[in-house]
């Protein structure tokens, strides 16, 4: 249903078991992140009505699932990290050139969006499959459905706006870029990386 073109690594849990809080950490991030793109495309896009109104219900949702995640870091006596720099999202955002038109701007930026909530989704899937903390699993459970519903989103957003043959071309060849990429990752506690 995603589309990736390489799985995670299943390894990829064990260091995530060994290393929950950096993982909490990274994950909570991670939403604060999607709520300030949710955030941008509003500020950046405000034109188009129908994504606006979306995403003023992303923003309301990311920002509850950033709580959920910090509770769970105070609930195991952490504190809130430092965010680390998301190696996976800064080598994505070098596939599509600067520039283009508002509509080719708008369109590269909702596959990205669309493509990071599918990665997130996969490792969701993943960690509610193979955690051993049945709760957390649980939690994680929950939150895939959650990214499944932005990816089909972002990406529906995507074709609605650019013309659907290129926009499918693009995300095809992102999809390989992506894969590319996965290879030398999948060795961190980080959702992505």
């Amino acid at each position: 249903m995603l589309g990736l073109k390489l799985p995670t690594d299943p390894r990829w849990v064990n260091i995530v078991e060994k290393n929950i809080e950096d993982i909490l950490t990274d994950h909570a991030f991670c939403e604060q992140k999607a709520t300030s793109t949710a955030i941008s495309l509003i500020v950046s896009f405000p034109e188009y009505t129908d994504l606006v109104q979306e995403m003023v219900a992303l923003v309301k949702e990311e920002i509850s699932h950033f709580k959920m995640v910090h509770d769970l870091i105070l609930k195991n006596g952490w504190i809130l990290g430092r965010d680390r720099k998301d190696l996976y999202v800064s080598k994505l955002l070098q596939f599509f050139p600067k520039g283009g038109s508002r509509t080719t701007q708008l369109v590269h930026r909702l596959l990205y969006a669309a493509l990071i909530e599918a990665r997130s989704c996969e490792r969701f899937r993943l960690l509610s499959e193979e955690l051993e903390d049945k709760e957390l699993a649980e939690f994680y459970r929950k939150l895939m459905v959650s990214e499944a519903n932005h990816y089909t989103m972002f990406l529906g957003f995507a074709r609605q706006y650019g013309d659907k043959d290129e926009v499918n071309e693009k995300w095809q060849a992102l999809l390989e870029f992506e894969a590319e990429i996965m290879k030398d990752l999948s060795k961190s506690e980080t959702i992505h990386g």
